[in-house]
């Protein structure tokens, strides 16, 4: 008989899901809670398994396209000798929604592929099906190398991206890209946004990070710069809660939040995410700098997990050594307000009326003019610059 696997609710109150790989197609036979395909919702790409065994007689949806939840996303035949060999496809061809070439014969599937998002999203763009690589990793996880190897065996090219007659290279514009891009135009659409900037004085912060970090390598965490700026950041979001809030349009209302969970803009393979540190108000420096060690290897290692994604109060910029001398970023919405950091270098300034070489940065504050005045904006970076040129108050546990 014919089962109707419609999309679940896989997130916190999500409409719909973007079909971003299919992992089985037509006429493959599945074993149960075998996986079958990979969505993106809000927050993560999860891998959706199948609660029945059977064959696949239709997959209702093309990857890049956006299934609705309680939508039926794949038709599977569950009568009892569809499950035990492949046999033909159903008599009346239905389309499939995958690319024709793969980098090895089809092979039965095993329960679990053990790769990362980093890895899956090289394999899309090399047109390699994992289920037909042997992977060389610890417990056979499957490496980019790998990846790369069965491409070269099968002797394919890879169709994307994909050069066209004039040397120019198209990439399919969905997943992670096509939602940061979404997000960044409803908050163009919906915020009245501005940018104050401002400059920092961070040679004692810069003296202060080298002893604490020295102290603090018995504790086996590396300390950067980060957890300063989160604390310095709580410290002035609680002198102006203004920038700690967000429009209730329905109710006509500014909602104050009373947690301070701070987001964390960081690159990880599968494009720009925001990981949250939660409760920062509670956590001492220490607890900063481990949880922001965490967030960060999860993102250069793609392995960030939903819960640790949403739920932002305000979130924090920061492209290290990269930084620049300042940026208008875009708010996170719907926050009413984010804070870029830019590098420390050294830079002459004038100190007690003589040039002097110091270490200075610039910080680059975007809020949303509808609820945060240019006073209110001034006033707050104010705050942080005050906390950051005098760090030794910053080490006080939180309060």
């Amino acid at each position: 008989m014919a089962y109707e696997f419609r999309l679940p609710d896989i997130g916190e109150g999500m409409a719909e899901g973007e079909i971003v790989r299919w992992l089985v197609k037509q006429g493959d036979v599945l074993t149960q809670d075998q996986p079958m395909v990979e969505i993106m919702t809000d927050k993560a790409t999860v891998e959706i398994a199948t609660p029945r065994a059977g064959r696949v007689l239709q997959c209702c949806f093309k990857e890049g396209e956006r299934c609705p939840v309680g939508e039926v996303l794949v038709i599977i035949d569950t009568a009892s000798d569809a499950s035990r060999t492949p046999g033909p496809a159903a008599p009346t061809p239905l389309p499939t929604p995958l690319p024709a070439p793969v980098a090895h014969a089809p092979t039965p599937r095993p329960e679990t592929v053990l790769a990362t998002p980093a890895v899956r999203k090289l394999a899309r763009e090399m047109d390699v099906a994992l289920t037909g690589v042997r992977g060389t990793g610890p417990g056979g996880q499957i490496t980019a190398d790998d990846v790369r190897t069965a491409k070269v065996s099968a002797g394919l090219v890879a169709p994307t991206p994909r050069p066209t007659v004039t040397g120019d290279v198209r990439i399919p514009f969905r997943g992670v890209r096509r939602k940061i891009a979404e997000h960044m135009l409803r908050t163009q659409r919906e915020v009245a946004q501005f940018t104050y900037m401002e400059e920092v004085d961070a040679t004692e912060l810069v003296e202060l990070r080298s002893k604490a970090e020295a102290r603090l390598s018995s504790h086996d965490v590396r300390l950067s710069y980060l957890p300063f700026f989160i604390r310095a950041t709580v410290d002035a979001l609680k002198k102006q809660p203004q920038l700690n809030s967000y429009l209730d349009e329905k109710a006509g209302e500014i909602v104050q939040r009373h947690e301070y969970n701070i987001g964390l803009a960081a690159q990880t393979p599968e494009g720009l995410m925001v990981p949250v540190i939660r409760h920062a108000d509670k956590r001492s420096l220490l607890e900063l700098a481990r949880e922001v060690e965490r967030l960060a290897t999860a993102a250069r290692t793609g392995r960030v997990s939903p819960s640790d994604l949403g739920g932002s109060t305000f979130t924090i910029t920061s492209l290290g050594a990269l930084g620049g001398l300042s940026a208008t970023p875009i708010i996170n919405y719907p926050e009413v307000a984010i804070l870029a950091v830019h590098k420390i270098a050294k830079r002459p300034a004038v100190v007690d009326d003589r040039i002097v070489i110091r270490e200075i940065m610039n910080v680059s504050l975007s809020v949303d003019h509808r609820m945060v005045d240019g006073h209110d904006a001034a006033m707050f970076v104010a705050e942080i610059k005050a906390s950051l040129e005098t760090p030794g108050l910053l080490f006080l546990e939180s309060r």
